[in-house]
């Protein structure tokens, strides 16, 4: 299998601690997300002033906008302790109750990814939001007896890149839900600011503008891209990172204009060069590309739809119009006619980010 492109990587232990030093510790200092930060800010100082725990929270959107930064803040903000976990880590109601019973007053247990959890965990998990109680089961069969449990009143704070799967009871206990939108350019330069300040870096605001117009609309993309032209900056000397030293490294890491990747380039390639533009099944796309089908389809294709390079009709993928020359291939004649654009949902829209249509594979 090919490597791991670098704004999908894993990141180091080393990474992940100054990935850490760079969030923000308070809403003051977090970057856009300005309804959501606005509209949570109210929430909590209203807690405060009743003297109270504050509502559970929900927040939703595509990795790296900030989801856990945010749940650390809920926490910092009401001066109260916070426990992490995520959904797949709570595969049985045991382990849900371990952690619930574990629980101090005030403290905020954050889920990331909190559609994966269990079934029978989410559904102890409604009482224990609704009521601050659950009922632990002693015994099996006709003798099982079960035996409440009074909980001291907490905050969940819950993270999730599918809000689609969470069931309408879990959604609807959630006293407020904060959607996360991808981050602009302008936005992404604040960010990057931020950072390089706290790195003890020199960029100028060509530099900035550079890496934030490659890094998708996500601020820990942007921070990983930032740290990569560093490292490039003190290999080759350079003192302050400016539009072309950050274009020459980022080149290097393969990483375009446009802010595609490596998988991003083969993905549209593939679609071009070996099935003429589409369409064609994801599971034959993602073995042309020598990838997982689930790593093209979680990683790659969200944001090539978001840009309007790739369509997902019922037939398979197409590359658009704007993926042929991006690429530098002539987009051949007739290739978009109608035909092709009756691929699509019935009156030929294009589809749109977050559009999943069905397809055979």
């Amino acid at each position: 299998m090919a490597e791991p492109s670098l704004v999908a990587a894993g990141e180091e232990p080393e990474e992940r601690a100054i990935e850490a030093a760079l969030r923000p510790k308070n809403l003051d200092d977090f970057v856009g997300q300005h309804r959501v930060r606005k509209q949570l800010s109210l929430v909590l100082q209203a807690s405060r002033m009743r003297g109270r725990t504050a509502d559970h929270v929900l927040f939703s959107g595509p990795p790296g906008l900030g989801k856990t930064t945010l749940a650390m803040i809920v926490a910092a903000e009401m001066n109260a302790p916070l426990r992490l976990s995520s959904g797949p880590a709570i595969q049985h109601a045991g382990d849900l109750a371990a952690i619930l019973s574990s629980l101090s007053e005030g403290e905020v247990l954050f889920l990331d990814e909190i559609h994966r959890m269990s079934r029978p965990a989410e559904e102890m998990l409604y009482m224990a939001m609704e009521d601050f109680r659950v009922d632990i089961v002693v015994g099996k069969g006709a003798g099982a007896t079960a035996i409440p449990l009074e909980l001291p009143p907490f905050t969940l704070v819950g993270a999730t890149t599918r809000a689609g799967l969470l069931p309408g009871p879990l959604r609807d206990r959630f006293g407020f839900t904060g959607h996360l939108e991808f981050y602009s350019v302008a936005e992404l330069e604040l960010v990057l600011r931020r950072s390089a300040g706290l790195l003890d870096l020199k960029v100028n605001s060509a530099g900035f503008a550079e890496i934030a117009g490659r890094s998708r609309g996500t601020p820990r993309i942007a921070n990983r891209l930032l740290r990569r032209v560093r490292d490039w900056a003190l290999v080759h000397g350079v003192e302050q990172i400016d539009a072309r030293t950050a274009s020459a490294a980022l080149d290097m890491y393969e990483v375009d204009k446009k802010g595609l990747d490596r998988l991003d380039r083969a993905v549209l390639d593939a679609l071009i060069t070996k099935f003429g533009g589409g369409p064609v099944g994801l599971s034959t796309l993602a073995i042309a590309v020598g990838e997982e089908t689930e790593t093209v389809e979680t990683v790659a294709e969200p944001f090539l739809v978001r840009e309007g390079l790739l369509g997902r009709t019922p037939r398979g993928r197409i590359a658009m119009a704007p993926a042929w020359t991006h690429l530098g291939y002539a987009i051949p004649s007739g290739v978009f006619a109608q035909e092709q654009l009756d691929l699509f949902e019935p009156g030929g829209d294009a589809p749109v980010a977050g559009d999943w249509a069905p397809e055979s594979q």
